[in-house]
C-alpha cells in the first residue's frame, strides 16, 4: 500500500490524513480525489502543491468513470474514503444528498476497487451509527441505531463495505471515529464554530442544555490510528478510534472560553436539535491491541486547536464572510433562543 487515493482529501479530516502520511512514509505517494463542495478546501492543501509525491483530483465518487480514470492514471493501490455528507445538522434539511454521497459514492468506489484488484480500501466511518449510549461504551459489534439521515447514511455506507468483503473478497477495513477537532475544520462545526464567534465576540449557540457528551480527539491522533488499521488491522473489520473519555458540550464550551480569556456570558442557549443523540461513548480495546493509543488528551486537543483558528484568522474569516456560510448559520441558529 503505497499508492493512495484519498477521497475527501480537501476536508477536514482528509487533509490532514494527507500531511500526516507523507511526512510519516517518505515513499508514499498520496493524491487528494475531491470534489470541492462548500466543505472541500485547497487552502487546506496549499503547502502541497509543489510536493513531489502529492496529487490533486478534481472528482465526484458518485461519477464511475472519473474514479476509475483517477486510480488508473496514479496506479492507485489503496483508496481511503473520507468522501462523505458529515453535518448532522444540514441532514435534516438535507438527506438526499446523504444518500447519495454517503451510500452510492461508497458503492461506487468499492465497484472500483473489485473491479481493479485494489490492495484495500479503507472507509472511515462514524460512532454516530452506534446512535446514542446512554451507559457504557460502544464496541465494534454492537448493532447500529442511527437517529439522523447523516448516521443512517454512514451505517449504509459501511454494511456495503462489510457486504463487498464477504461476497468479493475485497480487502477493507473500518474506523468509526469518535467527533475530531484540530486545524481546517470548517467553522460550522462545533469547536471552530464556537471559537471564531468568541473571537468576535459573538454568543456560543448551546443546543438544549448542553449536557450532551462527546468523546473529542485530536484531528492527528485519528490520522494515525487510521494508518495503523491500515497497517496492522485485520480485512473485514472494524475498529473503534477515539479517546474513551467523554466531556459535555458545555463543559467544552467554557474551557475554550477560558482559554481565549472570553466570559461564560457568551453562552447562548438554543431549541435542542430533533433526534439530538445525548451521549456518545466508545470502547477503544480492539484498536490498542493493535498498539495505537491518542497522544492527546481532551484539554490538550482542545488547547492545540483553539490556537490554531487563533493563528490563522486568514482561513476561516474569508469562509465566515461567505454567503453560503452566513445563509447556513442563519437558518440553523437564527432565532432559536430560549
Amino acid at each position: 500500500m503505497k499508492r493512495l487515493l484519498v477521497t475527501g482529501g480537501a476536508g477536514f479530516i482528509g487533509s490532514n490524513f494527507a500531511h500526516y502520511m507523507l511526512e510519516q512514509h517518505p515513499d508514499y505517494t498520496v493524491v487528494v480525489y475531491d470534489k470541492l463542495t462548500y466543505a472541500g478546501n485547497l487552502d487546506n492543501l496549499r503547502d502541497l502543491v509543489d510536493h513531489p509525491r502529492y496529487a490533486f483530483v478534481q472528482g465526484d465518487i458518485c461519477d464511475p468513470l472519473a474514479v476509475r480514470a483517477a486510480l488508473q492514471a496514479h496506479e492507485i493501490d489503496t483508496i481511503v474514503n473520507f468522501a462523505a455528507e458529515t453535518h448532522v445538522d444540514r441532514s435534516l434539511t438535507g438527506p438526499g444528498e446523504f444518500i447519495q454521497t454517503d451510500v452510492f459514492g461508497t458503492y461506487v468506489l468499492l465497484e472500483a476497487a473489485k473491479e481493479l484488484g485494489l490492495a484495500r480500501y479503507h472507509q472511515v466511518s462514524t460512532d454516530e451509527v452506534y446512535g446514542q449510549v446512554l451507559e457504557g461504551s460502544s464496541v465494534e459489534t454492537d448493532p447500529f441505531d442511527t437517529r439522523s439521515p447523516y448516521s443512517a447514511s454512514k451505517a449504509g455506507g459501511d454494511l456495503m463495505v462489510l457486504a463487498y468483503h464477504t461476497s468479493f473478497g475485497l480487502p477493507v477495513t473500518i474506523t468509526r471515529g469518535s467527533n475530531s477537532i484540530g486545524p481546517y475544520q470548517y467553522p460550522e462545526k462545533v469547536v471552530p464554530l464556537f471559537t471564531c464567534n468568541a473571537l468576535e465576540d459573538k454568543p456560543l449557540p448551546i443546543y438544549g442544555d448542553g449536557h450532551q457528551m462527546r468523546d473529542y480527539q485530536y484531528v492527528m491522533d485519528h490520522c494515525e490510528g487510521i494508518d495503523v488499521v491500515l497497517h496492522k488491522g485485520v480485512p473485514g473489520e472494524v475498529y473503534n478510534l477515539g479517546t474513551g473519555h467523554e466531556t459535555r458540550n458545555i463543559d467544552m464550551a467554557t474551557k475554550l472560553l477560558a482559554i481565549l480569556d472570553k466570559p461564560e456570558s457568551l453562552v447562548q442557549y438554543i431549541t435542542d436539535r430533533p433526534g439530538h443523540d445525548r451521549r456518545y461513548s466508545l470502547n477503544i480495546d480492539k484498536v490498542r491491541e493493535l498498539d495505537w493509543t491518542p497522544r492527546h488528551t481532551f484539554d490538550q486537543a482542545l488547547e492545540e486547536t483553539v490556537r490554531w483558528y487563533v493563528d490563522n484568522e486568514w482561513w476561516w474569516r474569508k469562509i465566515r464572510s461567505g454567503e453560503h456560510y452566513r445563509a447556513y448559520y442563519q437558518a440553523h441558529y437564527g432565532g432559536r433562543e430560549v
